[in-house]
């Protein structure tokens, strides 16, 4: 028996879900019943509400990261600007901090198992952290984003990097569900899926195979690997930025206001050798600026952040005495006000 686990969270896209539902149940149906396909929730068995117009689904088992075959999870249906209740940032941010999220770091360990997302089903695995350095797509808006956190955006309709089959826009769905029929079970039963509803997959499915094409860049090249470390990044300053940059300097206590909750981080910037150095301390952890930069009295760098998501965010900011302004961001997710005072 194969198992397909297609997980429901609250807010989550119907089409995302739904459509992957019936190829599955339709390979069922052409396989005597030999797959089973089953909605499930990291809490168990409940109704589950929907994005956008709330329609509400019956979730009738347990997400089991211990059970071989395919898990399948959809993105949000929401806001796709602003950071009110209803934008897909935050509900993606609300289902990444229950079970889910280590459900599927535990699902990602078995050999048995293939993780299969659509839309902004992969955002929310990348936001954990588990698809960094892996070949992935979502929908248009939110690859920016992807990309903030450490996967490897690809432009396709459907991604394949082996145990992670990934989707872009809502009705890719279809593509991904389609596909792997063809790739676990066999080209003639996806073909049969295929004359029944009428509709063939579109596009061809990238992966990270055969000859590179010589008129573009690799796909892996495409946006330089951001490491952290815990060595000092500097940028050199011209004698006469020397004023300007020292009002930067000192320990700074701030606040992040993101879409997903406050980060409460301490900076330390230091010009003194003529050079801009900075670190961040959150909580145990303490990684060094990337590429800080002043422009117009404006100290820009880019940070890699763990908590509460995984992400490169971009930084922007400007000191008025001991007080400290700016914004942090991240692709498609709003810009995140922060505040900040100089402690010493």
């Amino acid at each position: 028996m194969i198992t397909v686990q297609i997980v429901l969270f609250d807010g989550f896209d119907l089409l995302d879900a739904i459509a992957p539902y019936e190829v599955f149940c339709s390979a069922s149906m052409y396989m005597d019943n030999a797959l089973k396909v089953d909605l499930v929730t990291a809490e168990g068995p409940r109704s589950v509400t929907s994005g956008m117009n709330g329609l509400t689904i019956e979730a009738h088992d347990t997400l089991d990261p211990e059970r071989g075959g395919i898990i399948l999870v959809p993105g949000a249906a929401g806001d796709v600007e602003g950071d009110g209740p209803d934008s897909i940032p935050v509900i993606l941010g609300k289902a990444m901090n229950t079970g889910l999220t280590t459900k599927i770091k535990e699902a990602f360990e078995r050999q048995d198992i293939v993780i299969a997302t659509v839309c902004g089903g992969s955002l929310l695995l990348a936001m954990v952290g588990v698809l960094e350095g892996r070949h992935a797509v979502t929908h248009r808006l939110g690859m920016d984003l992807l990309g903030a956190t450490g996967a490897i955006p690809v432009p396709a309709r459907v991604v394949d990097d082996g145990n992670l089959v990934t989707g872009g826009g809502v009705t890719s769905g279809l593509d991904v569900a389609l596909y792997l029929v063809e790739r676990e079970l066999g080209s003639r039963i996806a073909h049969e899926i295929e004359q029944l509803f009428e509709y063939e997959r579109r596009g061809t499915v990238w992966r990270a195979q055969g000859i590179v094409p010589s008129t573009h860049k690799s796909l892996t090249d495409n946006e330089p690997s951001i490491v952290v470390n815990q060595t000092t990044v500097s940028s050199e300053i011209l004698q006469n930025e020397k004023t300007k940059i020292s009002v930067f300097d000192g320990n700074w206590d701030t606040t992040i206001n993101t879409p997903v909750g406050k980060l409460e981080v301490e900076l330390y910037i230091n010009t003194s050798t003529d050079v801009i150095q900075g670190t961040a301390t959150q909580g145990d952890e303490t990684i060094a600026f990337l590429n800080p930069v002043l422009c117009d009295n404006r100290l820009t760098w880019t940070l890699p952040i763990t908590k509460p998501i995984r992400l490169n965010l971009k930084f922007e900011v400007t000191v008025d005495e001991d007080q400290m302004r700016g914004t942090a961001k991240a692709g498609l997710l709003p810009s995140s006000k922060l505040t900040g005072k100089r402690i010493n």
